[in-house]
């Protein structure tokens, strides 16, 4: 595929509360085994797309760790490369950290790349999708931009502050506007585009040029009129992580093996960073139903629909039910947990009981005792 693939980080929409103190969204921990940013990757590599830049707003230590030269993710040193980019110049205020912003910093890479086209896309969407078809139809359409976007019924309630479409009868772009959460039923960009890198490279000096504070998005969104954008719809499973409640609901939806296989398909296999690890334990007088269970983990207790992330312990008597237990995490004896997301390397055993909700779980910070 004759494409830069370019992984943009997100806006100050995307807040996950608690777990983003720690790590970038992309970094996140996610159905025990994956990070947020392993999904988008994966698409791109799949697709054919061997050059990939990502770039991360801030605290790149992890991506560094997880993403590595790029070789887990079936990127090819020889023909492909995978670079991290991040804001090496301090911005005066964290309103000038944008994607613009950082896109300036690094035009050069951009601009030595020899693919014609890119595919622009953030992380923080989880979704499948083969973007050597969206860039087939990209160029059959004879568009200038092409869009890609999901339907939901779920507007009240996700996809808060991302982008909405307006398009007419032939998918052409007429507005951009925002998800205020006050319909049900809207279509949501996914803030993933596909475009010549000339074009490109054209709008993000003109953002530049128009304001100190435009982001990418804000661009497109003044030249409706201008250029022709069109619409390209994913289909299957789209999760859009923003928020801490959204990381939580997006989790629990793929605890289901129906829900699971519209993203997790036999020929589209989601990369990661592998472990060697010794599978999950389970006591003798132990029982998980509905869970997901990560290798090197020990269950002494009752996990019941639970994410359980690598190397945790739920030691004996414990009862957690609808949880995320991120990796080497230790659940004490006879603790009860009910919708409760627990960082890394947290220990919860003299706190006997937490219980949160769907629309607010109760998040355990990293490395706490309670």
């Amino acid at each position: 595929m004759q494409a830069l693939g370019i992984i943009s980080f997100e806006d100050r929409y995307a807040d996950v509360e608690g777990l983003g103190e720690y790590r970038p969204v992309p970094a996140l921990s996610f159905l025990g085994r994956f990070r947020i940013i392993d999904f988008i990757l994966s698409n791109m590599t799949n697709s054919g797309i061997n050059r990939v830049q990502v770039y991360c707003k801030e605290k790149p230590r992890n991506l560094f760790e997880h993403l590595g030269d790029g070789s887990h993710f079936n990127i090819n040193s020889k023909r492909g490369k995978l670079g991290i980019f991040y804001g090496e110049k301090s911005f005066s205020s964290e309103i000038y950290n944008h994607d613009v912003a950082n896109y300036i910093l690094n035009m050069q890479y951009i601009e030595l790349d020899t693919n014609p086209y890119v595919v622009v896309a953030p992380s923080y969407f989880v979704y499948a999708m083969n973007f050597n078809d969206m860039l087939q139809a990209h160029v059959k359409s004879g568009a200038d931009v092409t869009v890609l976007y999901a339907t939901t019924s779920g507007g009240k309630t996700t996809a808060l502050g991302c982008d909405t479409l307006e398009m007419d009868k032939e998918h052409r772009i007429v507005r951009f506007g925002k998800n205020r959460g006050t319909r049900k039923n809207i279509v949501v960009s996914t803030e993933a585009y596909i475009m010549r890198k000339k074009l490109f490279i054209d709008l993000v000096q003109r953002a530049s040029a128009t304001s100190s504070l435009y982001w990418f998005k804000d661009i497109l969104s003044d030249l409706t009129e201008e250029l022709d954008m069109r619409g390209y719809a994913v289909h299957g499973f789209v999760g859009c992580i923003n928020s801490l409640s959204d990381y939580y609901r997006v989790s629990m939806k793929l605890r289901d093996h129906k829900t699971a296989a519209s993203l997790f398909k036999p020929n589209w296999p989601i990369y990661t960073k592998t472990h060697d690890s010794i599978p999950a334990r389970l006591g003798s007088l132990s029982s998980a139903t509905g869970s997901v269970i990560a290798n090197g983990s020990q269950i002494e207790g009752k996990v019941t629909g639970t994410i359980v992330s690598r190397d945790c312990h739920i030691g004996k008597g414990a009862i957690v039910k609808d949880c995320i237990i991120l990796p080497h995490s230790k659940i004490g004896e006879n603790v009860q947990l009910d919708h409760v997301i627990v960082d890394k390397y947290a220990v919860v055993q003299h706190v006997k009981q937490l219980k949160g909700t769907d629309e607010a779980p109760i998040y355990v910070r990293r490395r706490d005792q309670i």
